[in-house]
């Protein structure tokens, strides 16, 4: 589809149909995330809500996953290499 840039105070905006909003989850006030690429691509992602309890999950499953290792600054103080 075809949009037309606009001059909306000291910036440009591009209006999106209400169509595509519908479709990607927005609604008014929420917040997007923009990126241009090298080639000059513009792209516009509904930005996620932080979930702490999520977050919590997910670093908790990792950590059981990561195996444990020397101390590493113990070592260093053992040897006086700090």
């Amino acid at each position: 589809m075809r949009l037309l840039v606009a001059k909306w105070g000291n910036s440009l905006a591009v209006r999106l149909p209400a169509e595509y909003a519908r479709k990607a989850g927005l609604q008014e006030g929420d917040a997007v995330e923009a990126a241009v690429s090298p080639t000059g691509s513009i792209t516009i992602t509904p930005e996620q809500a932080f979930d702490k309890q999520t977050f919590l999950q997910r670093t908790r499953r990792l950590r059981a996953t990561m195996t444990m290792t020397t101390p590493t600054v113990e070592a260093m103080r053992r040897e006086d290499r700090y």
